[in-house]
């Protein structure tokens, strides 16, 4: 018996899961925590389809929280397999684990606070800071384009996705059977050609059954250069009248590639010399992983990093580590861009930042792509004119601008280019990690191209790969 079964980003985009049964064997392709409301989120991060004992091995696309911030919770439930990825994956994960386990223990020590005073019993971290180390030790790494067996009767690659550093597209091979050598690709999260810093990404290879994301499958996002030149229109005309730009980045990927911008459009003289603050420690921590793995970079990353030695912000860019740095930032009054996270606003450094500076018309908040559903990123772009921030309430008088060009997602015309290519190779398209109506614009899309089946994955069901 060989089957798919959709577990979690299936007509959503948080919790990637997705189980691979291989003669009585299961494999995971990614093992995301899921974001949300806190009490659905919770429950589903500490719900499996499988039992963890019973996983021999986990397949990770790439290192953003929604495909791995789970592994830690995992372990903790008794998974002890490999866990495969791209060496710059890995190198990401040994700081993000653990950064996530830090605000798991974080969060649940001041809603234990909240919940000593009502009377209720105390609640547990999903995992701890030992949990992810533990996940951490699992790891084997394995370069792009090189074939490895899982478990007997599987094969599997990666190859170059160009969302983030060190991001894989998956290539999965089975063992011949009747005369068939059923094979699937799963995309990960792909990324978009000409983005900055990063490989554009590969052709999707050939393959019975495609299992590919659809975050922006209804949506045809700015041009890489158009975002650049919004994103110096924003920072102009905040700047002329006083104010800061807050950035609420994910600290890996999206941070480094605004900096990396700021950076070329002062250089060129089209952006005066401001300052630029990374608040964030893991994302400091994500830059030096960047500087670790040049082999990542695309033609123009090495040609820029040779003319000035460092590609993300030296001689304009302060990387804050310290909590006692970030709060002197709340007392600067000249105009600044600081780059904080979360990338959705929902924990970190970057509620503060927008708690002192979200009532000011001066000031600019800078939200650079997509904002899932229940987050505060998704409420702020969405014209919210009051927020709760720490129990109190903000009127929102700063601009907010949201330039989706910066998302390291392919839209419908970017997927559309990279499947077509494989009607009439295809038997199926299966679509994940993408809310409903997303999924089924794409959806159609792709019909009306010629492929003659395409599902769009959902939570629970099995699709027999025979």
């Amino acid at each position: 018996m060989r089957t798919l079964l959709f577990h979690g980003a299936a007509e959503e985009v948080t919790g990637s899961m997705h189980l691979l049964q291989v003669d009585g064997r299961w494999i995971a392709l990614d093992c995301g925590l899921f974001q949300g409301r806190r009490a659905e989120a919770d429950a589903k991060n500490r719900t499996w389809a499988v039992p963890p004992r019973q996983l021999a091995a986990v397949l990770l696309s790439h290192a953003h929280t929604d495909h791995s911030g789970r592994l830690p919770l995992l372990v903790k439930a008794g998974f002890d397999g490999p866990i495969y990825s791209t060496p710059a994956t890995r190198d990401l994960c040994a700081i993000m684990l653990p950064d996530s386990a830090h605000i798991q223990e974080e969060d649940v020590f001041y809603l234990n606070k909240r919940r000593r005073r009502r009377g209720l019993p105390p609640v547990e971290p999903l995992y701890d800071y030992d949990d992810a180390l533990a996940a951490v030790r699992l790891f084997q790494t394995v370069s792009y384009d090189r074939w490895i067996p899982v478990v007997p009767g599987l094969l599997a690659s990666f190859q170059e996705a160009g969302h983030m550093l060190g991001s894989a597209g998956i290539r999965l091979e089975l063992a011949k059977r009747n005369g068939r050598t059923p094979s699937l690709y799963y995309s990960g999260d792909l990324g978009r050609p000409a983005a900055p810093i990063l490989r554009d990404p590969a052709p999707f290879p050939p393959a019975e059954t495609i299992l590919c994301e659809s975050t922006y499958g209804g949506r045809v996002n700015e041009a890489v250069d158009q975002a650049k030149e919004e994103l110096v229109a924003v920072v102009t005309r905040t700047v002329e009248r006083g104010g800061k730009v807050i950035v609420p980045a994910f600290a890996v990927g999206r941070t480094q590639t605004i900096v990396y911008y700021l950076h070329e459009q002062m250089l060129a003289g089209r952006l005066p010399r401001l300052p630029v603050y990374v608040d964030s420690p893991l994302a400091v921590n994500a830059t030096e992983v960047f500087k670790m793995h040049p082999e990542c970079y695309d033609a123009e990353a090495r040609a820029f990093h040779r003319v000035t030695g460092d590609i993300l912000g030296g001689g304009c860019c302060t990387y804050v580590r310290s909590l006692e740095q970030s709060k002197a930032l709340h007392e600067r009054t000249e105009p600044c861009v600081i780059i904080s996270a979360s990338g959705m606003c929902e924990t970190g450094r970057i509620l503060h930042h927008i708690k002192n500076n979200i009532s000011s018309p001066k000031n600019t908040l800078l939200v650079p792509g997509y904002q899932a559903e229940n987050t505060l990123g998704r409420r702020l772009v969405e014209g919210a004119r009051r927020i709760t921030l720490f129990h109190e309430e903000y009127e929102v008088r700063a601009e907010v601008v949201q330039i989706h060009g910066f998302s390291g997602h392919a839209d419908q015309a970017d997927l559309q280019r990279t499947l077509t290519p494989l009607v009439g190779t295809a038997r199926r398209v299966v679509l994940v990690h993408g809310e409903p109506a997303q999924s089924t614009a794409l959806a159609e899309k792709l019909r009306a191209a010629g492929f003659a089946d395409v599902i769009i994955g959902r939570r629970g069901e099995q699709l027999p790969l025979e």
